[in-house]
């Protein structure tokens, strides 16, 4: 894709590596840019049916280049909140949005908003010795991709607050006993288990996917009575699909269910 991501197609998935390793993959500019890039063709593919998204090197994800935010460097204070706008919020929207699942394997620490970015994910998976790290405090700033709407919602208000005031690295173990992630796997087993996960997600209902996806993340803002009915037209929509009557003749048949992720 290009010289900060990278892309590889597999049979029915993809993945994308943050490629900054000397920088521990912090965002500059051009990372976002390839990296939107290579998202919105993987979403727009019918036959990418999952994304796995890690890190090269050593390291998942440090946040922001501040390089690139260096205030000394500037003729005066940067607007932030310029870049949250153009880049972050857009990113995190993204992936929450896409029609497909998205599996995060954690490689190394995660700091900032590459921890955010990580939780926006749909399932994470992080190596035992992987860290997560809100690291903002330390910079005097807030915070961001997503981070104080997730970690409330995920660990609640208690944790959320602790660790976003003390920038505590919180350790891959401790983030799955907190339910922060889905689970910590031995550094050298994290690559082969998350390459499994995206790899039974290729092959499974698509569209049902993408539907259970859209109704988790409503849950948090709709009213039961509205949940309700936002279950019920989901599921019409789920149900019209060749991927349910195949499912259910393959129960039926005392099968494996042939998948094909198409809509009618």
């Amino acid at each position: 894709m290009g010289e900060t991501i990278g892309v590889e197609k597999r049979a029915g998935y993809a993945v994308v590596t943050l490629n900054r390793p000397d920088k521990l993959n912090a965002f500059n500019a051009e990372m976002h840019r390839e990296l939107r890039a290579a998202l919105d063709e993987l979403g727009a593919d019918d036959d990418c049916r999952a994304i796995l998204l890690t890190g090269a090197g050593r390291g998942f994800c440090a946040g922001q280049d501040l390089g690139d935010r260096d205030p000394s460097k500037m003729d005066g204070p940067p607007d932030l909140g310029t870049t949250l706008e153009n880049f972050y919020n857009p990113l995190v929207r993204r992936i929450r949005a896409m029609n497909k699942p998205v599996v995060c394997a954690v490689n190394g620490v995660a700091a900032g908003a590459g921890a955010n970015i990580a939780l926006a994910c749909d399932i994470v998976l992080a190596a035992e010795s992987a860290k997560f790290i809100q690291a903002f405090a330390r910079l005097g700033l807030v915070p961001d991709a997503g981070g104080t709407w997730q970690l409330p919602r995920m660990i609640g208000e208690a944790r959320a607050k602790a660790l976003a005031l003390t920038a505590e690295p919180l350790p891959a173990a401790k983030a799955a006993e907190w339910g922060l992630i889905w689970k910590s796997v031995a550094d050298d087993a994290l690559m082969a288990e998350a390459t499994s996960l995206v790899e039974s997600f290729a092959k499974g209902p698509t569209i049902g996917y993408a539907l259970t996806k859209q109704a988790i993340q409503a849950a948090a803002s709709n009213s039961l009575d509205e949940h309700l009915d936002l279950e019920r037209d989901l599921q019409r929509e789920a149900g019209r699909t060749p991927d349910y009557a195949e499912g259910v003749a393959a129960f039926l048949e005392k099968r494996p269910a042939k998948f094909t992720g198409r809509g009618a």
